[in-house]
């Protein structure tokens, strides 16, 4: 845990000194009209990717993987939500920055599920897990701390079973009071990496019935993906309750 957090700090502080490309580039309007910063987006999913390559190299590269393609989304700027809007356009002939995410961050998370787990099945309910926890977690990033929190909140419990666990927490405590404070926002890049690392973690501290309810809970987070982001924006959350920066 505290790996993650210190590399995710540092990794903030060299990106937001150096600022490649120009400090414009690592400026956005969040929701509310404040200008935040971008930084702790990359530099929490390079610490999740480093610190879980240190504990398994396949939930690493999973988590890489899974930040990768949250970064192409970033940059590519396609702004529709949930799989029926992007495999509708896959239909009609356009590759939208969501089916990337959508067949690379399964591609990634089958992978690395299979390497983690032994029994076919488990392979494969492992693969669902890790891809969909990085989608519940992109799903809930809808306001300040709210994927951040959410990996915090749900990889507590975890840690006791897996290292991985601390490995995503420490990577999201370290950008939560920035990101709650509304200073940073972690992005597509930092959601969809702290949540492919926290389903690693699951992946790795569970058996088949583990595993099962997990996989269910992700399916079904996945087929009601809009409730839950409407849920997460109407401020239900309680970490998400503090007085944002001036």
């Amino acid at each position: 845990m505290g790996f993650a957090a210190a590399l995710t700090r540092a990794g903030t502080a060299v990106l937001r000194a150096e600022a490649p490309g120009g400090r414009e580039r690592w400026e956005r309007t969040n929701y509310a009209g404040r200008t935040v910063e971008l930084y702790a987006g990359p530099a929490s999913a390079l610490a999740a990717s480093v610190g879980a390559w240190r504990v398994r190299p396949a939930a690493g590269a999973a988590v890489a993987v899974a930040g990768l393609c949250g970064a192409y989304d970033d940059l590519a700027g396609d702004h529709r939500r949930g799989f029926r809007a992007h495999l509708g356009a896959l239909r009609a002939g356009e590759v939208t920055s969501g089916a990337v995410k959508l067949f690379g961050i399964s591609a990634a998370g089958l992978v690395a599920g299979a390497l983690m787990k032994e029994r076919v099945v488990d392979k494969a309910l492992a693969g669902v897990v890790i891809a969909g926890t990085a989608h519940f977690v992109n799903l809930v990033d809808v306001r300040p701390g709210r994927a951040a929190g959410a990996v915090v909140a749900l990889g507590v419990p975890g840690m006791a079973r897996s290292q991985l666990a601390g490995v995503a927490v420490g990577a999201a405590a370290a950008v939560l009071p920035d990101d709650l404070g509304e200073r940073v926002m972690i992005g597509d890049v930092g959601a969809h990496a702290l949540g492919a690392a926290l389903g690693a973690a699951v992946v790795a501290g569970n058996g088949r019935v583990g595993l099962l309810a997990h996989a269910a809970a992700v399916v079904a987070a996945a087929v009601w993906g809009d409730r839950i982001s409407r849920a997460a924006a109407a401020g239900r959350w309680r970490f998400s309750r503090i007085s944002p920066r001036p």
